[in-house]
């Protein structure tokens, strides 16, 4: 599935994939939001939880160029 087809699911069908075909990596706290990062293939993708609404607020790609990439380098060694 390419990157476009992804993005292009809806984010019950994103959340299905992920849990189902994913591997979880790790979670990270982020302001309001616990990031879950998970492994789907080749691709790195976090799922943006906010617990005060207590809904998924988005999935997408890993962006390697983002300050958040601290922390998850904290706690894990990524392939990058």
């Amino acid at each position: 599935m390419s990157r476009e087809d992804f993005r292009n699911l809806p984010l019950h069908k994103k959340i299905h994939l992920l849990y189902t075909e994913g591997t979880f990596i790790v979670g990270i706290r982020y302001y309001t939001h616990k990031v879950n990062l998970y492994l789907l293939g080749q691709e790195y993708i976090e799922v943006f939880y906010n617990h005060k609404l207590d809904k998924i607020d988005n999935i997408d790609f890993l962006n390697t160029g983002h300050s958040r990439m601290k922390f998850y380098l904290d706690q894990i060694q990524l392939p990058l």
